[in-house]
Order: C-alpha cells, then sequence, then structure tokens
C-alpha cells in the first residue's frame, strides 16, 4: 500500500526532509507503508550533492538549503507542486537507474493528460518540451524549456526526495542559479504554456499516473 499525503500552505524544507528521512527509516523497518507526499514549499534553493558554488548566481535572494539528493541547484517555491517519493526500490526490482526511468515516465505520462509531450535528454536530467514557438538556438535547433526536477536519494534501498512539476511558479524566481548547472535552455510551466491547470488538476494526474507507471510495476 501507498499512502497519499496532500498538504495545502506551503510546507517548511527542514520539516519536509526530517519527515522524509524518518518515513523511509520506517518503511526499510517495515513499520510504515510507502508514501507519495505532496507539497509546495516557500521560495528556497536547494543544492544537490553535485552542485557548483559559481551556479548558485544571487545567493542572497532566498534561503538556500544543502540537500542529500542527486544534481546541483533547484528551485522550489509556490506554483511548483513537489511529490516526495518514499518508496521501497528493492522490491521494486533492486534496479536504481530502472527506478529513475520509472519516474521520469510517471512525469511524462502526468503531463501527457494534459496533451503536454514531455521528453528526457541525454546529458540533462529532468523533462523538457521543445518551444518551437521561441527563436531558434545559436546552434540552430529547436528551444527547449524544461518543466519538471527530478532528484532522489536512496538509503538502504528506500528512496526520498523526488520530483517537482512546475504548474504556476514565478518563473523569474529561476534566475538566481543556474538550474541543474544547464545554461543553454530555459524554464517553463504548464501555465506558461498557455494550460489554465490547477494545482489540483495535477495531483489527479499524479495519482492516475502512479498507478500506470508504478502500480502495474509490482502487480507485474
Amino acid at each position: 500500500m501507498v499512502e497519499w499525503k496532500i498538504s495545502t500552505g506551503l510546507t517548511d524544507y527542514a520539516t519536509a526532509v526530517a519527515f522524509m528521512e524518518a518515513r523511509a527509516e520506517a518503511i526499510r523497518a517495515g513499520t510504515e507503508d510507502e508514501c507519495i507526499w505532496l507539497v509546495e514549499h516557500p521560495a528556497l534553493y536547494t543544492a544537490g550533492t553535485s552542485a557548483k558554488i559559481e551556479d548558485l548566481t544571487d545567493p542572497g535572494r532566498f534561503p538556500v538549503h544543502t540537500s542529500k539528493r542527486g544534481g546541483q541547484y533547484t528551485y522550489h517555491g509556490p506554483g511548483q507542486r513537489v511529490a516526495y517519493v518514499m518508496l521501497d526500490v528493492a522490491k521494486r526490482g533492486k534496479d536504481v537507474r530502472g527506478f529513475v526511468k520509472r519516474l521520469e515516465e510517471w512525469v511524462i505520462t502526468t503531463l501527457d493528460q494534459f496533451n503536454v509531450k514531455g521528453e528526457i535528454r541525454d546529458g540533462r536530467v529532468g523533462v523538457w518540451v521543445a518551444r518551437p514557438d521561441k527563436p531558434l538556438t545559436l546552434t540552430g535547433q529547436v528551444a527547449e524549456d524544461k518543466v519538471a526536477a527530478i532528484g532522489i536519494r536512496l538509503r538502504k534501498w528506500v528512496s526520498f526526495h523526488g520530483v517537482s512539476i512546475n504548474v504556476e511558479p514565478d518563473l523569474e524566481h529561476f534566475s538566481g542559479i543556474v538550474p541543474c548547472g544547464i545554461t543553454e535552455h530555459g524554464v517553463t510551466s504548464l501555465v506558461d504554456l498557455g494550460l489554465p491547470v490547477t494545482m489540483e488538476d495535477v495531483d489527479v494526474a499524479l495519482q492516475k499516473a502512479f498507478a500506470e507507471v508504478f502500480e502495474a510495476q509490482i502487480s507485474s
């Protein structure tokens, strides 16, 4: 069984991390069910285990939290749905790359419900959308923007941290960092793409897509 928690308002980041670490330990011990926790945070930056200090271009702008997840700098804030994923990866095949691929598929399947084609790019973390409405890049390629981020950590085969989807955040807030170390591409959101999508719409889509991607894995 996977418990779904949905928090209203803004959730303190340190409180969220403490909850995730405790829940992950309880899942490993077999005393608690797996859990997906959907939250919004106040505006902040997080530094993953590969973060480079030069990518924090405006260090005094928002609080900066050191994170144990993989990846580099990312932004969290109002209008962004963060899905914290506390799952037993051991019973899901003990395949870390396969698990990350499932997370990517989960996000892509969620976006597909809004007719948004999310894509994965080699060498770039997260989920991307093509922007033919924007000028071509300097190399003559179609512009692409990041719509979702992925960053996890595993401890004794239990995951925590997770994914984030930009629903309607203030995209200017991303300018204080080099998101995930990538300078040649931009950031977008569902509302920026012209979709009148609410956080509640995304929550429903996340739960539906999770059943398709993850629960089908367990049943098979």
